[in-house]
């Protein structure tokens, strides 16, 4: 017997037993965690065997919810979900509110003014242990996306770039070998460092810049200038030469290369392979409070994901995302990137970028609890933390791959029976056979070849010769023993 969507029921009854179990074990293991041994067994025994669930909309604790975006293409899974009315299908009428700032929607989450938001990767991580804002406990069961970013620099910046040394131009990836070159010279005689954007302190963009120039031996922390600047806000920054490139998500990357003020080096996709973008994050108290309506969302939000992976339904989202009310962009800007392929420099053809925006493919909307780990090792490189913690215990009490197991249960979906995985061992497609059924994965390389392990994250961090450490690594290592 099969359902609507061509799964096994008895597959179905086979996950939702294993979520069952899989909770029953944590609870035993850890005598609870941020929501509480009670909590934990009271989610678990919502799931029952046939994969339904026993708690339906009428137990929905909070029908009305407000939630917030960046305009950026990787807000597509909520915007996609409010307009194609899947959250009006799990129970929930959505509004869905456009705000200015990453700092805003951090704020506006923490006082209760949003219910729930797209966040960056690290943001849950950050409010959770007070990194740069109040200490407010945030958490995250659901991942937006993969990859979605790219940095770009001016176009006399790229032209000294391509004088500096042609050939490592020419690479593909291509390294900041160039740039250092650059850098060297600028900073030899006596001018100002150069300002580079990226969107928030504990971003992936800002990770992502740090780690590619570093790689090539830029000191982030003393050989540039590194701002914080607004997603919508770069174009116009670089064009008044406030900066001379920046780190950012579509769809402010292709939009200075379409108006011809600069030119893309390389994306995330090619730093890390389908690397973790966007999550979406509630308060943990919110969480508690509304746990049925907390996994209706997950629920339409992975629906929306499936759908939005379509290739045959991308204009589409591209048409919708593309509004005033949302990214506020060109549709012919939008659709570069999120129908596959991904312009460098306006002098140049689009190239084949296929995985550039991934939303369900590759377990896209598991919050893998070792991807918090890599977060926690940048905000540990670059100073951002200075008292040494369990890092995986932190990570598994932000990321929540347990709710979202309770939450996909009913949908026979395959879900990672594992909440961590090694990053950097696949240059080709492989499957995860810790599933609930096998699930074909993408590429997870780095571009420089370094392997994550999160068993080992002390090692991890000690690997890069470029860092900034508050935490002597000895003390972190005994911690994270």
């Amino acid at each position: 017997m099969t359902d609507k969507n061509g799964k096994n029921v008895s597959g179905n009854a086979k996950t939702a037993l294993a979520v069952k179990t899989y909770h029953r074990r944590k609870v035993l293991a850890s005598g609870g965690s941020l929501l509480g041994t009670a909590a934990l067994l009271k989610a678990a025994s919502l799931v029952v065997l046939g994969g339904a669930y026993a708690a339906g909309k009428d137990k929905i604790e909070k029908p009305d919810v407000k939630l917030g975006i960046i305009p950026l293409t990787d807000c597509a899974v909520i915007v996609i979900a409010h307009e194609k009315g899947f959250f009006k299908k799990h129970g929930v009428n959505s509004t869905v509110s456009k705000e200015a700032s990453w700092a805003n929607i951090r704020d506006k989450v923490s006082v209760g003014e949003l219910d729930g938001a797209h966040m960056l990767a690290g943001m849950p991580i950050a409010a959770s242990l007070g990194v740069g804002a109040m200490k407010k406990p945030t958490v995250t069961a659901y991942s937006m996306d993969l990859n979605g970013n790219g940095i770009t620099v001016s176009n006399d910046l790229y032209d000294k770039m391509m004088e500096a040394d042609p050939e490592a131009m020419a690479e593909r990836p291509m390294s900041a070998r160039a740039l250092k070159k650059v850098i060297d010279a600028h900073n030899a005689s006596g001018a100002e460092p150069m300002t580079f954007a990226m969107v928030f302190p504990v971003s992936t963009h800002n990770y992502e810049l740090r780690y590619w120039m570093a790689d090539a031996g830029i000191d982030p922390d003393k050989d540039v200038r590194l701002i914080v600047i607004s997603p919508p806000q770069m174009v116009a920054n670089l064009r008044a030469n406030n900066i001379v490139g920046y780190c950012v998500g579509e769809p402010w990357n292709e939009r200075a290369v379409k108006a011809g003020l600069g030119k893309t080096l390389i994306t995330n996709y090619e730093i890390w392979n389908n690397n973790p973008e966007k999550v979406f994050g509630v308060n943990l108290e919110w969480a508690e409070a509304y746990p049925e309506t907390h996994k209706a969302m997950i629920r339409a939000m992975v629906e929306a994901a499936q759908w939005m992976d379509k290739p045959e339904n991308r204009l589409e989202v591209v048409e919708i995302i593309s509004r005033k009310s949302y990214v506020n962009a060109p549709v012919d800007v939008v659709k570069m990137s999120m129908t596959g392929t991904f312009q460098y420099a306006a002098n140049e053809d689009p190239r084949p970028l296929p995985d550039f925006n991934v939303f369900y493919r590759y377990a896209a909307t598991f919050p893998w609890r070792s991807h918090a780990m890599w977060f926690l090792s940048q905000m540990y490189r670059w100073g951002q933390i200075d008292t040494p913690m369990n890092i995986r215990a932190v990570a598994s009490e932000v990321y929540r791959p347990d709710i979202y197991r309770e939450a996909v249960a009913a949908l026979g979906v395959p879900v990672p029976s594992t909440d961590f995985k090694t990053e950097g061992t696949h240059e080709a497609p492989w499957m995860l056979e810790e599933a609930s059924a096998p699930i074909p994965m993408g590429p997870d390389r780095f571009f420089n070849g370094k392997v994550f392990n999160p068993a080992d994250i002390a090692q991890y961090i000690e690997s890069f010769e470029i860092a900034n450490l508050k935490v002597p690594l000895k003390k972190l290592a005994e911690v994270n023993a």
